[in-house]
This record gives C-alpha cells, sequence and structure tokens, in this order.
C-alpha cells in the first residue's frame, strides 16, 4: 500500500506540474501583446494562496513531502504568473491585483501561518491548516469559473484556457485517490469536490 500510495503520489506530482505550467500559452501571449486582455488574475492569486498553504500542510504533516514538494513548485511558478500580470495590466486592473495579492498572499497568508504555528499544538495545528486548505482548494478550483460569462457571451473558450481546465480536472482525480490511500481526508475533500466543477469547465471547453 505503501509503494503504491508513493507511485499514485508520483503521478499526481506529474500532473500538478503540468497544471501549473498550463497557463504558459496565456502568459506568452501577455509578455508578447504586453496586455492582460480580458484575463483575470483571481485565478492565479487564489492559486498562489493555495500551493503556499498545502506547502505548509504538507510540511507540518509528518509524511506529506509529496504535498509539500510539488506545491513548492507551484508557488515559484504561481508568482511568477502574478508578477507577470502586474506588469502587463492595465492601472485600474494592476491596482485591483495589487490589492487581492496583498489581502489574500501576503495578509491572510502570514496571519495563517502564524496563528497555527504559534498559538495551535501539532495536531491542531495539522487540522486547522488542513481545513483552511481544503476550504481554499474550493475556491482554486472554481476560480476559472471567473470567466465562464465571457466564454457563454462570447461563445468561445479565449478567457478560459483549455488546458487549465483539462489538468485541473485530472489534478483533482488523481489527488483524491492518493488520499485514499493514505487517508488524508482533507486532501480528499478538498480534490474531489471542486474536481466536478472543473469537469463542467472540461465539458463546456469541448462543446463551444
Amino acid at each position: 500500500m505503501k509503494a503504491l500510495s508513493f507511485f499514485v503520489g508520483i503521478i499526481g506530482n506529474i500532473i500538478s506540474i503540468l497544471m501549473f505550467l498550463s497557463p504558459v500559452k496565456t502568459f506568452w501571449r501577455i509578455v508578447k501583446d504586453r496586455s492582460t486582455l480580458e484575463f483575470e488574475s483571481l485565478p492565479y492569486i487564489c492559486t498562489l494562496l493555495n500551493s503556499s498553504l498545502w506547502t505548509y500542510y504538507g510540511i507540518t504533516k509528518p509524511d506529506s513531502y509529496l504535498v509539500a514538494t510539488v506545491n513548492g513548485f507551484g508557488v515559484i511558478v504561481e508568482t511568477i504568473y502574478v508578477i507577470l500580470f502586474l506588469a502587463f495590466a492595465p492601472p485600474w486592473k494592476r491596482a485591483k491585483t495589487a490589492i487581492y495579492v496583498a489581502i489574500l498572499d501576503v495578509g491572510f497568508l502570514a496571519a495563517a501561518i502564524s496563528v497555527t504555528y504559534f498559538l495551535l499544538q501539532e495536531d491542531m495545528r495539522i487540522d486547522v491548516t488542513g481545513f483552511m486548505c481544503s476550504a481554499l482548494n474550493v475556491i482554486m478550483y472554481g476560480s476559472p469559473l471567473a470567466a465562464m460569462k465571457s466564454v457563454v457571451t462570447m461563445k468561445s473558450v479565449e478567457y478560459m484556457p483549455f488546458l487549465l481546465s483539462f489538468f485541473l480536472f485530472l489534478n483533482g482525480g488523481i489527488w483524491t485517490f492518493y488520499a485514499c490511500l493514505v487517508q488524508d481526508w482533507f486532501l480528499g475533500v478538498s480534490s474531489s469536490h471542486p474536481s466536478s466543477l472543473n469537469y463542467i469547465n472540461y465539458c463546456i471547453t469541448i462543446i463551444l
């Protein structure tokens, strides 16, 4: 069972890396056009916060290094995305993005880590961090729905990248399986429920 869980975790890491890298084409276009066009920054801001908390969770909980390593990679990649968005967004969108980053990726993250690390014992720290990660995972997986209005109105998936929706769906599925193997229910709940949201995204990208 331990060998199987390790193997599934490695597959999960690979899929997660592909998920983190799936918006590269979008950001290449942003850099090329020197404009963020109609793309939204919220999915990347939420993913940065989510990856940061999961990295902390993976470090805090024993034998969860596979969770920590891949999300640590995600922190680096998502930070680059957010920086590029700030660099090429118009002034009003840059200001909104900067506010979200300050509140979520700096303020909330610092408060969450400080409170759980200094005020809670190990078991309670793991439970509280896992609960926060599970809740925020729903936001991260559902955040591409912010582009749904543009997709339906314009009958185009330009602003909801196919690869992002596809890898989000796969990622949720494989980590749900991994969570069942290692009996990590926080990871399981956070992966299974939002995976269904991205199945909707995936179907829409195929239909349109």
